[in-house]
């Protein structure tokens, strides 16, 4: 619950959901907007965490804190955190070995070895892993904070990353199938030779598989659930950003993700009313403004905020709770918006 000082702080306009993610284009802003999101909600009252899966981590620059694989106060009601992708996987890997070796026989380890490094390079492989801990977070930090922002890797690995829960259950959901049968066809055969049969209940890879695919559901359950998860896209007004974000867009409302608003980041200030102006800041303040129409037209079926080029760079907690972020509903027409 809200203390009475978070409640009369006016927030910001990011949606307000337990869980937020932050994504883009590279080199967008989409770190930065992610931290002033998460530093404003626990400026609220909000017990928030903010976490980096962006394997070029640069939430920890952003906020001048180091920051390492587990949380870390950052500001009052904030923590932070960098999961690094390649250490995931690696230790995935690992304890896929652990249980592996329990159940399989010692004559035939090393070859199952060799499938699993195999298997460690394989493409999908580090994305699994990322989701296997992303689904262990919410798991884990889920009652112990009230948001959970991602600051997320550019848009491709992104979508691949949050299509893995409905890919994922499917396929794992068919190694149970083989993992019973093959169970049933040991468990027939050692009744006939008049051994032990084998108790499938107690079959350690049998659980691993179902643990898995039972957090994956849930994982699932919470991404499609609009009133738990919002998409936040970080956008800049150009070309290339604006295709891929509405491509990124049409993307996740296949696997049911829900957006929550476009922020369109480094927009020029409004002109300052002066007699003349800089032919070149003249030429990109016209060529921004027919990018903003685009966003405007393409993407305003989200909430658009907008957020002015800083005349320095935004670093540290200090600097990005000074950020303005303006929501373009507000504005009286949309000419001003693209002004």
């Amino acid at each position: 619950m809200l203390n009475d000082a978070s409640s009369q702080q006016a927030p910001l306009p990011f949606p307000d959901r337990p869980v937020l993610f932050f994504g883009g284009k590279g080199g967008v802003g989409k770190t930065t907007m992610a931290a002033v999101a998460a530093l404003d909600m626990a400026a609220r009252g909000r017990r928030t965490l903010l976490v980096s899966t962006d394997p070029a981590h640069s939430t920890g620059d952003v906020l001048q804190a180091k920051l390492g694989d587990r949380p870390r106060q950052v500001a009052e009601g904030c923590w932070a955190m960098e999961v690094d992708p390649e250490r995931e996987a690696d230790r995935y890997i690992e304890a896929v070995k652990s249980r592996v070796e329990s159940a399989a026989p010692p004559r035939l380890l090393g070859e199952v070895y060799r499938q699993i490094d195999i298997a460690r390079v394989s493409p999908g492989a580090v994305e699994s892993a990322l989701f296997d801990r992303f689904t262990r977070i919410l798991e884990d930090e889920g009652d112990a904070y009230d948001r959970i922002v991602f600051d997320t890797a550019p848009t491709g690995q992104t979508l691949r990353l949050l299509s893995l829960p409905e890919l994922m259950t499917t396929w794992i959901g068919g190694l149970i199938k083989r993992r019973r049968k093959v169970g049933a066809l040991s468990q027939m055969w050692k009744n006939v030779a008049g051994s032990e049969a084998t108790d499938l209940d107690n079959d350690p890879l049998l659980r691993a598989l179902e643990e898995r695919r039972d957090r994956f559901q849930e994982a699932r359950r919470i991404l499609t659930d609009p009133r738990r998860t919002a998409f936040v896209f970080v956008v800049i007004p150009e070309r290339l950003p604006i295709w891929e974000t509405e491509k990124a867009v049409e993307a996740l409302s296949k696997h049911d993700v829900p957006v929550g608003a476009i922020v369109v980041n480094l927009v020029l200030p409004e002109r300052d009313g002066g007699a003349g102006e800089d032919p070149f800041l003249a030429a990109r303040r016209e060529r921004q403004a027919v990018y903003l129409a685009r966003i405007s037209q393409s993407l305003g079926d989200w909430p658009v905020l907008r957020v002015a080029l800083q005349d320095s760079d935004p670093v540290g907690v200090d600097a990005l709770g000074r950020i303005p972020v303006l929501d373009t509903a507000v504005l009286d027409t949309t000419e001003e918006v693209v002004r």
